[in-house]
């Protein structure tokens, strides 16, 4: 059983989910920041070792949270494990911010003074390239939609448990520094470009076109892509998508694969119920075809 991520402190009783490894703590009185149905981060004690990153490059998180409490232990958290946080509460001034000095990645929550977190996920979006992970309060399943079909790139949903907000923070940056390094797959000479009946994806410049027309697509969305077009013909189940594209194994239960599946499908101008590009193989996964 994964261990409680809390002390036993008087006034507080500690529930571990073993299958989740999330502590939820339960206190009458509890603030926003820390009831199990509000805004939290279910933080270690100062007494509980953390999960250390060894040796590695201290990489700079944009933290934008209007809970000043909860602000603090989550920057305090990712501090001890070799990160730089920058920490903004307000949404209106976060894209002057990202532009004098863009982080290696963004902590966004939505519900936000000035500008709420969807607005500045969008507005983010065409100039930032770096992961988006939302967390925030709101569980609801379309909350989680709406913020993927935005350009975030991962959401979580408060309470979270530090353990596991530090695994999506290092899996989304494990997969953007592989998309960065990635060799671009040369065809007929031109480096890096892939041509699938009229669809054009550019590596090197991260274009896409469709009959010679650029279209936009997040930074999640054209990875998606570039990794079926690297991959023609081929069956290529959820789990090894979201292993390649978002650096950690699939739960069996998240949806954001199929959401990409369709918005690109439709950005690429392809029928969801008869596509010719991208193809659902019922039980198993999805295929680009090689020669539609």
């Amino acid at each position: 059983m994964i261990p409680a991520l809390l002390s036993v402190t008087p006034g507080y009783k500690t529930r571990t989910d073993d299958c989740r490894g999330v502590c939820y703590c339960e206190r009458r009185g509890w603030g926003r920041s820390h009831h199990p149905g509000g805004d939290g981060v279910n933080m270690p004690t100062s007494n509980e070792t953390m999960d250390v990153v060894p040796e590695m490059e201290t990489q700079k998180i944009l933290l934008v949270e209007d809970d000043r409490k909860l602000a603090r232990l989550t920057r305090d958290y990712l501090e001890g494990n070799n990160f730089e946080v920058a920490w903004e509460e307000r949404g209106d001034v976060v894209a002057e911010r990202v532009a004098d000095d863009p982080p290696d990645l963004i902590l966004l929550d939505i519900m936000l003074p000035g500008l709420d977190g969807r607005s500045v996920c969008r507005d983010l979006r065409p100039e930032y390239a770096g992961p988006i992970l939302m967390l925030t309060a709101l569980g609801d399943e379309v909350d989680e939609v709406l913020g993927l079909e935005i350009g975030a790139d991962d959401y979580l949903t408060k309470p979270v448990s530090p353990r596991l907000l530090l695994s999506r923070i290092q899996a989304l940056l494990r997969r953007f520094a592989r998309a960065r390094e990635a060799r671009p797959v040369p065809q007929d000479d031109n480096d890096g470009i892939v041509v699938i009946g009229s669809i054009r994806v550019d590596h090197g410049n991260r274009v896409v076109s469709v009959a010679n027309r650029d279209i936009e697509l997040t930074t999640a969305e054209f990875d998606l892509l570039s990794y079926l077009v690297r991959n023609p013909g081929e069956v290529l189940s959820r789990d090894r998508i979201y292993n390649a594209v978002r650096g950690i194994d699939y739960d069996g239960l998240d949806r954001s694969i199929d959401i990409r599946i369709a918005r690109l499908r439709k950005k690429l101008g392809d029928d969801g119920k008869q596509p010719r590009y991208i193809k659902s193989i019922r039980g198993e996964g999805y295929l680009m075809v090689r020669d539609p």
